[in-house]
Formats: structure tokens, C-alpha cells, sequence
């Protein structure tokens, strides 16, 4: 899938799903640019700063309604000007496309 194609895609529930694979995770990652893996390589994660702390919080509540409406959360870590994402799925333990389509949807909400 590229960028544009992940964006506009839904979260589909991953019980009983396994986690992707690492060619998997590589063709991905291409699709959104400055998307990391986590040390454990269970996650992605992404640090996004800002000028001051109100345009964080409203990332960080645009993320959050964005994720309530895909039902995945991520993980987030903020401070003044900055805010980690970090996107994993639990029910694979691990790494699903529900992952990558939350981090396309994040990066459209940037531009």
C-alpha cells in the first residue's frame, strides 16, 4: 500500500491475527516518512515538535479523536513542543496494519 492508500484505509479488529513480517514492516515504514521502529521492534514510534505547547495539545487531541474514531490508540509522551507517537497492536503483539495506517492518518493531519 503507499501513503495515500493507507490514509484513506480503516482499522480492521487483528484477534487471532499474527504480527507482520519484517519485509512487511520495511515495504511500509517507505510509505511514512520519519517513522521509526522501536528498540524491541514491536512499535513504531515518531517524535513531532511544535512551536510552543498549545500546538501540541492540539495534536495531540487531533490524534486522539482520530484514534478513537479507528479504535487504536497509541502511545504518546509529551512536553513543551513535542510529542512522541508510538503505535503497536496488542492483539498481535506486535507490529499490524492498523499500525500504519494510523501513522499515514497522523502524518495527513500535518499537511
Amino acid at each position: 500500500m503507499n501513503f495515500h492508500e493507507l490514509a484513506a484505509a480503516h482499522c480492521q479488529p487483528q484477534k487471532g491475527h499474527t504480527a507482520l513480517d519484517a519485509d512487511a514492516i520495511d515495504a511500509l515504514l517507505a510509505e511514512v516518512p520519519g517513522w521509526s521502529r522501536s528498540a524491541d521492534g514491536k512499535a513504531i514510534l515518531k517524535d513531532f515538535r511544535f512551536p510552543d505547547f498549545r500546538h501540541t495539545l492540539g495534536f495531540i487531541n487531533a490524534v486522539g479523536f482520530m484514534a478513537n474514531q479507528e479504535d487504536h490508540h497509541p502511545d504518546l509522551e509529551a512536553g513543551y513542543g513535542h510529542c512522541q507517537v508510538l503505535w503497536s497492536t496488542h492483539d498481535v503483539d506486535g507490529l499490524s496494519l492498523n499500525d500504519f495506517i494510523c501513522a499515514a492518518r497522523v502524518e495527513a493531519l500535518l499537511r
